[in-house]
C-alpha cells in the first residue's frame, strides 16, 4: 500500500511540475521504474540505475532486495534466497547487485528447477556469479542432508505426491488420500 501511495505522489508531482513538458514527453518516460531492472534474458536490455553513493540510498536498495528475495510466494525460494541475500548483500558491489537483480527477475518454478538441477539452466545464467553461488549452496545442502533415493535424476520431476494415484484394492480413488 505504501508503494502505491508513493507512486501516486510521484505521478502528481510529475503532472504538477511542468504541464507543458509533460505533454511533450512520451508515456514511457513518465512511468519508467525507479531502478531499471530488466532481466538478462529480455531482448530489451537497459542500463541499471543503482545508487550506492550514500548510506541512505544503499540501505533502501538493500532492504528492497532483501524483501524481494524473502517474499517471492514460493516457500522454498523464500527461505533459500532470503537467507543467502541477507548473508551476502552487504559485501556486494554494483556488479554483484546487478547479478542479484537478474536472478530475482527470474520466474519461481524455473529458478527452482535450475537451482536444484532438475533442468539445465540457460547459458547466460550459468555465468551469473549470484546464480552460481546459490546453485552451489543448494546442491551442497541437497547432497549433505537428503538421501539420494529421495531425489529424481536430472531432467525428471523431483517432487511427486500430490497427483500420484496409488493402484490397489486399498488405494485412494485419486490423489494422496
Amino acid at each position: 500500500m505504501a508503494s502505491l501511495r508513493r507512486s501516486l505522489i510521484s505521478v502528481c508531482k510529475i503532472l504538477n511540475s511542468n504541464r507543458s513538458s509533460v505533454a511533450a514527453t512520451s508515456p514511457q518516460a513518465l512511468f519508467k521504474p525507479q531502478y531499471l531492472w530488466v532481466s538478462g534474458f529480455s531482448s530489451n536490455t537497459q542500463l541499471f540505475d543503482i545508487d550506492l553513493s550514500n548510506e541512505e540510498s544503499k540501505r533502501q536498495l538493500f532492504n528492497r532486495l532483501i524483501y524481494r528475495s524473502k517474499q517471492r510466494g514460493f516457500l522454498e525460494l523464500d527461505l533459500v534466497l532470503g537467507k543467502w541475500v541477507e548473508e551476502h548483500i552487504h559485501s556486494m558491489d554494483e556488479n554483484g547487485i546487478k547479478s542479484l537483480v537478474h536472478v530475482l527477475d527470474l520466474e519461481n518454478p524455473d529458478l527452482w528447477k535450475w537451482l536444484t538441477a532438475q533442468e539445465q539452466p540457460p547459458e547466460g545464467l550459468e555465468k551469473n556469479p549470484v546464480f552460481t553461488a546459490l546453485h552451489d549452496k543448494v546442491m551442497n545442502n541437497l547432497n549433505t542432508y537428503s538421501a539420494p533415493e529421495t531425489r529424481a535424476m536430472p531432467g525428471q520431476p523431483w517432487v511427486r505426491g500430490w497427483d500420484d494415484i496409488k493402484k490397489g484394492r486399498d488405494g485412494p480413488i485419486a490423489g494422496n488420500q
